[in-house]
């Protein structure tokens, strides 16, 4: 093999290797941008409601809308159950509220072009919470609150104990452990109310 042959081999060999690595990392604007597509294609395949409904009279039931429920558009709630408003238990700032929840990967649905893809979450047991899950309500000083993020709290101010919601939760007000990851999921949370 001639030196000029090994050389332009070597030099392509290193051309292919920058470019792909390249390709590898995505800034986070790119990945709030992919999060923004996930999120409209799930929400294309849904109806939607840009405004809360001022007497809280939310639609409910598997076929209801999701409420955009932030200016952003951060979150979007579902109303699969709720009380009437006058029958409401909204906690107070500082109650200890317990929830089950399952969420899917919106991302992957959207990669594999379905929203039948399995979900992850605590919710074996639906007649009784599991004790571990809970967060203080409106105290995002403490582990228990931050962990879930804000989005998992803004459902029950709305519709209290008691009440079962579909959200659309975009990174920015999930998980804290993945904030910077840019996943949205779809979350199915059940809220109770502490037993003494």
């Amino acid at each position: 093999m001639n030196i000029k042959l090994k050389f332009s081999l070597v030099a392509a060999m290193v051309t292919v290797l920058f470019v792909s690595s390249c390709s590898k990392t995505e800034s986070y604007s790119d990945l709030l941008k992919k999060e923004q597509k996930a999120s409209n294609w799930f929400l294309a395949q849904q109806t939607v409601c840009n405004d809360i409904p001022a007497d809280s009279v939310f639609i409910t039931g598997p076929d209801a809308p999701y409420y955009k429920m932030d200016d952003d558009g951060y979150i979007y709630m579902q109303v699969v159950k709720a009380n009437a408003p006058k029958d409401r238990d909204i906690p107070e700032t500082g109650d200890q509220v317990y929830f089950t929840f399952t969420r899917w990967n919106v991302d992957a649905m959207y990669s594999s072009n379905t929203l039948d893809i399995a979900g992850e979450g605590n919710q074996e047991n639906f007649i009784t919470p599991i004790v571990d899950t809970y967060f203080i309500f409106n105290n995002y000083s403490v582990s228990s609150s931050t962990t879930y993020g804000s989005g998992m709290q803004l459902p029950v101010s709305y519709l209290g104990y008691n009440s079962e919601v579909n959200i659309l939760l975009k990174s920015y007000y999930g998980f804290s452990s993945e904030n910077t990851t840019c996943i949205p999921y779809k979350v199915n949370v059940r809220y109770f109310k502490a037993e003494y």
